[in-house]
């Protein structure tokens, strides 16, 4: 999708967006016809509300910001245009609306995130083509500046790839195996990128035991995904290590699931679609900081090979592992992942996962919560997050939590009888394998892949893309500030 700056005087679109907050004004720009609807209330203005209808001649879409009017308000606005508008396509304008407290470039990135969500389309495998739907091929911005627009740009580019990871996490698991997600990486990465996908045998060659019981009772075969990215302009010693969950399909192994909803386990890999999608992400902007992904894939699956509640394992880094329950597996692959990122020379690593439903439990599908070692480094993430519309949260890490995951047997256990700070325990398991040196875990739960509709730009089922856009942005601060 093209990205442009266009005037009001020389307005040329097939579709035009006029925002407009609860109890504000229109844009300086908007027609006079646009103040009527809106005065009258023929048009409303609270959140989500959308008129369309011809003004002057041109086809104009009168969205409603709510009181609020934020960023996502924005971009609610411009996925709803957008839908409503898809028989049209062409080109869609945005009108900078000077009078919300946003600037035109976070406008601009808004209409952007909520042109290229709002049009994502899920029925990827249906066998009759679908027909009445055109493609938006450009992003018009109206009374924005060369920042508004760059930004609008850079923010189409990155929502492009959070949408080739929804394609990851909506793919069925009789489709994209961990050797097919593998092969997926391979295809998508950008140029700058290396991938290497190493097979069972070699990762048991790792030591990597915790990973290996996870994948010791399915029958496809498990892979550890590693790609690099290492630009020639990057600027200092930071190497970004990035590690993802990537759980193609989820039974619950021995700890069987219910089996209502359990068609949704496809997405128990939308941490590591993230990690894949967001590394080429920072290459296609050609941000220079070195960054590895590690994205650990396997199926948890049932059989008379699978791990058991009862075993002890051994992880890379030579800790042992009470399993205590086969369902809270996605922090035994992540354990032996981080141990790799930090081996690999990762400085400032941070982990993704659907890992907990505790957390969806305590922060629903808006916010992921977070966990980090580092105050700067977490300050980092959370205002990346801000920023880039993936909204994150921060919880607490306290030595005395380690008591929920101290073992009789060995190091520690895996899981709590205790229904107490489920996120919690997790993020203080894979504490343990963190390293040395700044860390943090996201568990985007409740974000990145929904069983229900949101309600706004995220107004589909399944894979969000969530972390795509919090890791580019955060990426980018880190080749412009440097390293916390």
């Amino acid at each position: 999708m093209q990205v442009e700056a266009q005037a009001a005087q020389q307005l040329d679109a097939d579709v035009v967006v006029v925002p407009v907050a609860e109890g504000g004004d229109p844009p300086a720009d908007a027609k006079e016809r646009v103040r009527e609807l809106v005065s009258s209330g023929e048009a409303g203005t609270e959140f989500g509300s959308l008129t369309v209808t011809e003004v002057d001649g041109q086809r104009t879409a009168v969205a409603g910001l709510g009181k609020l009017a934020d960023a996502d308000a924005v971009r609610t606005a411009v996925a709803g245009a957008a839908r409503e508008t898809r028989r049209v396509g062409g080109t869609l304008a945005y009108v900078v609306n000077e009078s919300l407290e946003l600037s035109a470039a976070e406008q601009a990135r808004a209409a952007a995130d909520g042109i290229v969500f709002g049009t994502y389309d899920t029925r990827k495998w249906r066998s009759r083509k679908i027909t009445g739907k055109k493609e938006f091929e450009r992003l018009a911005i109206v009374g924005g500046d060369d920042d508004a627009t760059g930004a609008a740009e850079r923010a189409v580019r990155v929502a492009t790839w959070a949408n080739h990871a929804r394609d990851l996490s909506n793919a069925p698991p009789n489709e994209l195996t961990p050797e097919r997600l593998a092969e997926r990486a391979s295809e998508l990465a950008p140029d700058g990128v290396k991938v290497e996908a190493f097979d069972r045998g070699q990762i048991l060659g790792m030591n990597m035991g915790s990973f290996a019981a996870v994948a010791q009772g399915a029958h496809n075969e498990p892979r550890l995904i590693v790609m690099r990215y290492e630009p020639e302009a990057a600027k200092g010693d930071v190497t970004l290590g990035l590690v993802g969950k990537a759980i193609t399909f989820d039974t619950g192994g021995i700890s069987l699931k219910p089996a209502k909803g359990m068609e949704n386990m496809k997405g128990d890999m939308s941490g590591g679609a993230a990690v894949v999608a967001a590394i080429c992400a920072i290459a296609d902007l050609a941000l220079p900081v070195r960054t590895i992904a590690v994205v650990a894939s396997t199926e948890n699956m049932p059989s008379g090979h699978a791990y058991r509640p009862g075993d002890i394992i051994t992880a890379a880094n030579g800790k042992t592992i009470e399993v205590t329950n086969t369902d809270a597996e996605g922090r035994l692959v992540l354990a032996d992942a981080l141990w790799y990122a930090r081996e690999q020379g990762a400085t400032h690593v941070m982990d993704l996962a659907t890992l907990t439903g505790a957390m969806v439990v305590a922060l629903g599908d808006f916010y992921a919560g977070f966990f980090a070692n580092d105050d700067d480094w977490a300050d980092r993430i959370f205002a990346a997050g801000e920023a880039s519309g993936d909204h994150i949260w921060r919880f607490p890490l306290h030595p005395r939590y380690r008591r929920y995951v101290k073992s009789s047997y060995a190091d520690m256990m895996n899981s709590s009888d205790l229904r107490e700070a489920g996120a919690v325990l997790a993020a203080e398991f894979l504490k343990e394998f963190a390293g040395e040196g700044p860390w943090a875990h996201i568990d985007m739960a409740g974000t990145g892949f929904f069983t229900w509709t949101r309600g706004d730009y995220l107004w589909q089922r399944g894979g969000t893309g969530y972390g795509v856009r919090l890791i580019a942005e955060l990426a980018r601060r880190l080749a412009e500030e440097g390293a916390p």
